[in-house]
């Protein structure tokens, strides 16, 4: 299944692409599994960031990291924001 990833402020200085677009397998299709990838494809650097982010899976804030993901969907990552 095929999920695409948008990166905001930290994360995208992280991974150094404003998006990108992976398979994820089938079995797995979850928010969890979706951030797993991110951090097994980027490395050190963005497994710094992923605690502190918040993730919103198709427009919709997601609290529970096992939320199912279908193919097609967007997964945004979220760090904190400063200022005001």
């Amino acid at each position: 299944m095929r999920l695409t990833v948008r990166y905001f402020a930290g994360a995208r200085a992280a991974v150094g692409v404003p998006d990108e677009s992976f398979e994820l397998p089938g079995d797995a299709a979850t928010v969890r599994a979706a951030v797993e990838a991110v951090r097994r494809r980027h490395g050190d650097k963005v497994a710094r960031v992923l605690p502190a982010c918040s993730f919103l899976l198709d427009g919709v804030a997601v609290r529970d990291h096992d939320t199912a993901v279908l193919s097609g969907s967007q997964l945004d990552v979220l760090p904190p924001f400063a200022g005001g």
